[in-house]
């Protein structure tokens, strides 16, 4: 059995050493599992993380590259890049995140990647470290055939030396990589710190998450093999980072209070819409009056509990905001989803207007007036939807409801393109396309409606699927679920 035991030494090695590539190509890898992620979309939330990114994606020159940062329905404190247009951040790392300078401090940190190139520069390095990953299996390979035939005359050394020859060269690369990437997290460390100080801002945010997360994981990581770590020891990076962070003149500068309550605002309504009721109420117990604990419980009441007393929590918001559009975004998204949806105009309109046109909150009036089975609706909630399609090209949910009006209004065409639009964005590619086969035969050939179905037939399967939930329309309640620590998925920020 000796020939089959070596090739079988071989594969485990190999299977191992690919497995730990994978481990350590996740960020790189991670925009393919895309589909496999929640996305939330929330206009409040993402202004306010635009804002906080805007100045650092200047500093580091890629304010004109088009980055946004993608919100995750994940509760752990994670954040990292995927490709060269995007920063996702999970909803736990905005909960968790007491101050604006912290979550800054992360995005700054992201921005240190992207504008390192680090994720070209890891996709050469694992291209080069599996071209000597195979040169060291066939050098190891032809001593693990030279011992098999050692071995059937009794002689052993030899098998034990190509086998040496796979695990030497296996061992060695692995370091090679894992300290490559170490260095690229130190390095987007430092770039971090230099945007924020470009900025005048504190790093101090930074350094306080991350001495959190090294304080968390200082007992995973006692007793490890630094040279087997994917980022740098916990003390020594923050130990470091703290050094460097304190050399800035803005070290003990604080955030302003308008936006210290914006961020307030949006962990409040995080925590409304994720968490459960008990858990929102441990976090804002009724004894405390401040507009964001208000915010987070009307939310979690009209969730979870009644509607009037909801909307009448939200009426008081309001009243203490009257210019704030997401207030009226809410009492008109509660009393949609509550069965009310005539109610839900005159609220929306208001917020449509005091956000200036914000298209998923254009989406959400667009809902709303569909919802009413009114046909006197029908052309407003048409032109709505379709504005908010031009600037949120990738929503299902819009084409849906711009669907079902057009059918309402018996423009049977445009209602299958753009039923077959939002099979498609959802990837139902088998549906999208008869649906675009069907409007075809609707439309005259070589019209503006007729090329766009046409597009959608001719169109190759992308495999992606639409996982985006906004705050106002598809959390399930399986999704709200009390929010907990933990250390999952690539590791960025750690």
């Amino acid at each position: 059995m000796p020939l089959t035991f070596a090739p079988c030494r071989i594969t485990t090695k190999i299977t191992a050493f690919a497995t730990a590539i994978a481990l350590l190509a996740a960020p790189v890898a991670a925009l393919a599992q895309e589909q496999k992620l929640a996305i939330l979309r929330d206009t409040e939330t993402e202004n306010l993380l635009r804002d906080y990114a805007k100045p650092i994606l200047r500093a580091a020159g890629l304010e004109r590259q088009n980055i946004q940062v993608t919100i995750i329905n994940q509760p752990q404190f994670n954040a990292f890049v995927a490709d060269g247009h995007r920063i996702f951040v999970n909803h736990g790392a905005l909960l968790e995140s007491k101050t604006p300078n912290q979550i800054i401090g992360v995005l700054a940190h992201e921005t240190g990647h992207l504008a390192g190139g680090h994720l070209a520069r890891m996709r050469e390095q694992l291209a080069t470290a599996q071209t000597q990953m195979i040169i060291a299996m066939l050098l190891g390979a032809g001593a693990l055939a030279a011992g098999s035939r050692s071995m059937s005359n009794g002689n052993i050394g030899l098998a034990d030396v190509g086998a040496a020859a796979i695990s030497g060269p296996q061992n060695m690369i692995m370091r090679n990589l894992l300290a490559y990437q170490r260095t690229q997290e130190e390095s987007a460390d430092r770039a971090g710190v230099k945007f924020l100080t470009a900025t005048g801002q504190s790093a101090k945010g930074m350094y306080e998450t991350f001495k959190r997360l090294s304080n968390e994981s200082l007992f995973s990581s006692h007793g490890a093999d630094p040279y087997y770590m994917s980022h740098p020891m916990p003390a020594e990076r923050v130990a470091a980072l703290e050094e460097i962070a304190r050399t800035s003149p803005y070290w003990d500068k604080k955030d302003p209070p308008a936006l210290q309550f914006r961020h307030d605002m949006m962990r409040a309504k995080i925590s409304g819409f994720l968490e459960r009721p008990e858990t929102v109420y441990r976090r804002y117990p009724l004894s405390n009056t401040s507009l964001p604990a208000r915010y987070a419980r009307a939310i979690s009441t009209y969730l979870h509990g009644d509607l009037n007393s909801a909307v009448s929590q939200i009426d008081s918001l309001i009243q203490a905001e009257p210019n704030n559009p997401y207030f009226y975004e809410l009492k008109g998204q509660a009393l949609t989803e509550g069965g009310r949806p005539s109610e839900a105009l005159a609220p929306l309109r208001k917020a449509v207007a005091l956000s200036d046109k914000a298209p998923l909150i254009e989406i959400l009036l667009g809902q709303a007036l569909v919802a009413t089975d009114n046909k006197a609706y029908t052309d407003e909630a048409i032109s709505i939807l379709r504005n908010a399609t031009v600037r949120e090209t990738e929503q299902p949910l819009a084409y849906t409801e711009l669907a079902m009006a057009y059918g309402r209004k018996g423009d049977f065409a445009e209602a299958d393109l753009a039923s077959a639009q939002a099979a498609f964005l959802r990837g139902d590619n088998k549906t999208a396309r008869e649906l675009a086969t069907r409007a075809k035969t609707r439309f005259a050939v070589g019209t503006p409606g007729w090329v766009k179905a046409d597009d959608i037939v001719a169109a190759k399967p992308t495999g992606k699927k639409d996982n985006s939930s906004r705050f106002q329309f598809h959390v399930g309640p399986q999704d709200r679920t009390d929010h907990q620590d933990s250390e999952a998925g690539p590791q960025n920020i750690q």
